[in-house]
């Protein structure tokens, strides 16, 4: 089955360009084009795409605040933007974007991270990931961790705090000897009791409660 997609931004060139690169590929439907926030939105409930790439700044409403009307829809948002700054990619990620990708992003990065997050699963920009930990590591931890972390079993947290290290399934089953499928449903389970969509968005939890640290594991007592 083909990835459908919709694109979301206020210059005719880029979305005729993303256009190029997609239909390109035999996997790969654009089904419509949207020049602002609110045309993205509207289109997104109507088309029904499996992805929307989402420009940050566009008129009438922002790629930020379409994200999160659009948090009720199956359709997941991979933000392209120009923009690299701290705030967007915070306020993006929060409002329940699945990947983050620069508009410098090679044809195949972009092309790779539509498949990414229409499968599924989260995407950011290397560029952008180093800025996310550096961020969190200086952010000082909290006193008290959400209370949603007390519904998780103890390898469901085990599996969050490997997820936040980057770890992919194949890589957790090998670590706690369990069968990929597995990790897979622990995963899932994780997720639904935190109320997260992606794994993208269980990293940025993980950071902000310092389950982890850059370069360090678990947190103390956890």
């Amino acid at each position: 089955m083909s990835v459908r997609v919709l694109i979301a931004d206020d210059q005719r060139l880029v979305r005729s360009g993303f256009r190029m690169i997609l239909t390109s590929e035999p996997d790969m439907e654009v089904v419509g084009e949207a020049a602002d926030g609110r045309e993205a939105v509207d289109k997104t409930r109507l088309l029904e795409p499996d992805v929307v790439l989402m420009d940050i700044r566009m008129p009438v409403l922002d790629g930020v605040r379409a994200t999160e009307m659009l948090g009720d829809s199956p359709a997941r948002v991979l933000v392209v933007t120009t923009f690299d700054a701290d705030e967007f990619v915070f306020t993006a990620l929060r409002a329940g974007a699945s990947g983050f990708l620069l508009k410098d992003a090679l044809p195949e990065e972009l092309v790779s991270a539509v498949r990414v997050v229409a499968s599924g699963g989260g995407l950011l920009a290397p560029t952008v990931t180093s800025r996310l930990i550096e961020q969190f590591a200086r952010t000082p931890a909290p006193a008290d961790l959400p209370k949603a972390l007390d519904e998780l079993t103890e390898r469901e947290l085990e599996v969050l705090v490997l997820v936040a290290r980057g770890l992919s399934n194949a890589e957790i089953a090998s670590a706690l000897h369990l069968a990929e499928a597995t990790v897979k449903t622990h995963v899932g389970r994780m997720l639904s009791k935190l109320g997260l969509r992606d794994r993208v968005q269980a990293v940025v939890l993980a950071y902000e409660c310092a389950l982890v640290r850059p370069g360090h594991g678990a947190r103390p007592g956890t």
